[in-house]
């Protein structure tokens, strides 16, 4: 995906500054992207094939994943950085709400 076709889908979504989004909406937003790249990568093959993976931890995933948007093209890895970045800063957000919140439900199960 091109850059500015993010940008162009999570303006659509989220508004020219994001002001609308969410933890609930941006997961969603998310889900829907990598479902339409899944759609996009089985289509364009006759037959899918998972790659072998050759990272045991996400540690090394996540390393490798890094390295990579290194070695790409900076108009190919921005979209693949912000979208990471974006995941990231949402679920966090997440937690810290569901750490405040969670002395209120906690009483109700006392």
């Amino acid at each position: 995906m091109r850059l500015a076709d993010l940008k162009r889908l999570a303006e659509a979504e989220f508004g020219p500054n994001l002001e609308n989004a969410t933890p609930a909406n941006v997961r969603e937003f998310l889900e829907r992207l990598q479902q339409e790249a899944f759609q996009q990568a089985r289509s364009s093959q006759t037959r899918f094939e998972m790659p072998v993976e050759q990272a045991r931890t996400f540690e090394e995933v996540i390393r490798d994943f890094f390295a990579r948007t290194l070695e790409m093209p900076p108009e190919d890895a921005a979209p693949l950085l912000w979208l990471v970045a974006l995941e990231l800063a949402y679920a966090a957000i997440e937690l810290h709400y569901s750490e405040q919140l969670d002395p209120l439900f906690r009483s109700l199960d006392d």
